[in-house]
């Protein structure tokens, strides 16, 4: 495949984007789109000098009518279609990948509950590159959960096309061991009256940097992306998105929060939106919040809009960092709940709405609890 310099949002500088790893240059860590990574923590894949090893399978029980999961070669014509990288990372990922996982929803199909494939790590030596293709047809619902656990270094793409009239709700998941890395790109292509919402949690890893980006095709399409993560101890958890508003009378909404705890505790939250100049009528709002529950915690939290016509339903963005709220604290510690028990039901009031967007509730439950566990490690 070609490469091809593309025009991006001018938050950003002018942006290659190209399959093939050689036509980046060498991460230095002095670059914008990479200044709050800590590229040693990265094992060698922003230089891509390491030993590739096989990627670790997903796993899936019985599938229902109307839903395939399969393996294809990386030539499949479908890859790539959605995403080209437009980091070096990503494009590593991309041409070590050995195939990639096709998630297949036929349209018109409508789940009553969520598929859920599930990928397990186990060992963080040598480098693996995985590749992720989830395709729902036009007018389908569908409900899918990609969990990730284990021990892994790992680097993948994950192409998401929704098709006209079709709503896909994606639940992700990156609960790793302690020792695990990994950096990935998701992109999502929403065609007319196309909806999305995605939920993006992320609580386990040394190093997770996620990065998310949205293209629409017809209007009517609509974007919800929310995100979970909770950095504990020496944890580097890092989330990018990008919201290219190029078709008139679409809409997003971004929600993140995050929670920090233990010395060297870092997250990085950038959120650039972008409304073209055609993009009449959209409608979008973007929002981070991160609750600092320890000194030696680090949270940057970077929104950026912008926006080429004055033809617009609306636009906004918020950021807010800081510590528990001390009213909330003497409130109820003023009602007799002791308070380690008081600062714990903050945090659970903090998360509660986002645990909410999630449908399916075992795992809803069991993202609480691993909250839970935290907060108990930590005394709070």
């Amino acid at each position: 495949m070609s490469t091809e310099v593309i025009a991006p949002p001018k938050t950003k500088s002018q942006a290659l984007r190209s399959f093939h790893v050689a036509d980046f240059p060498a991460l230095t860590g002095r670059e914008e789109e990479w200044r709050f990574t800590p590229l040693k923590r990265l094992r060698g894949l922003a230089a891509g000098d390491v030993t590739v090893v096989a990627a670790p399978k997903h796993e899936h029980g019985e599938l229902p009518a109307g839903v395939t999961v399969s393996t294809v070669s990386r030539s499949d014509a479908r890859i790539g279609g959605v995403l080209t990288p437009f980091d070096r990372i990503s494009a590593w990922a991309y041409e070590n990948a050995a195939d990639a996982l096709l998630v297949d929803v036929a349209k018109e199909t409508v789940l009553a509950e969520p598929v859920v494939l599930r990928l397990h790590g186990h060992g963080a030596d040598g480098a693996a590159a995985g590749h992720t293709y989830l395709a729902v047809g036009a007018f389908a619902e569908a409900t899918l959960v990609l969990e990730q656990t284990g021990s892994v270094t790992l680097a993948d793409n994950v192409e998401i096309a929704v098709a006209d009239g079709a709503k896909l709700t994606l639940v992700t998941v990156a609960d790793w061991a302690a020792d695990a890395v990994q950096a990935q790109h998701v992109k999502v292509k929403l065609g007319r009256d196309a909806k999305i919402l995605h939920v993006q949690v992320s609580l386990g890893g040394d190093l997770v940097r996620q990065f998310t980006s949205v293209d629409y095709t017809g209007r009517g399409g609509e974007a919800e992306l929310y995100g979970l993560y909770f950095a504990d101890g020496a944890q580097h958890i890092e989330h990018r998105l990008l919201v290219d508003h190029s078709v008139p009378d679409c809409r997003s909404y971004v929600g993140y929060r995050g929670a920090l705890q233990g010395d060297g505790a870092h997250t990085v939250w950038v959120g650039d939106v972008l409304i073209q100049d055609q993009a009449t009528g959209t409608s979008t709002y973007e929002v981070n919040r991160n609750l600092l529950l320890s000194d030696g915690a680090r949270a940057d939290s970077v929104p950026n809009l912008e926006i080429e016509t004055g033809e617009i339903v609306g636009a906004g963005h918020a950021s807010a960092t800081g510590r528990f709220d001390d009213e909330q604290l003497f409130y109820l510690m003023a009602r007799g709940i002791p308070e380690a028990e008081a600062r714990k039901l903050v945090v659970r009031g903090f998360f509660a709405e986002l645990l909410g967007k999630i449908p399916a509730e075992d795992l809803r439950e069991r993202l609480g609890a691993a909250i839970e566990a935290r907060l108990e490690k930590a005394g709070a």
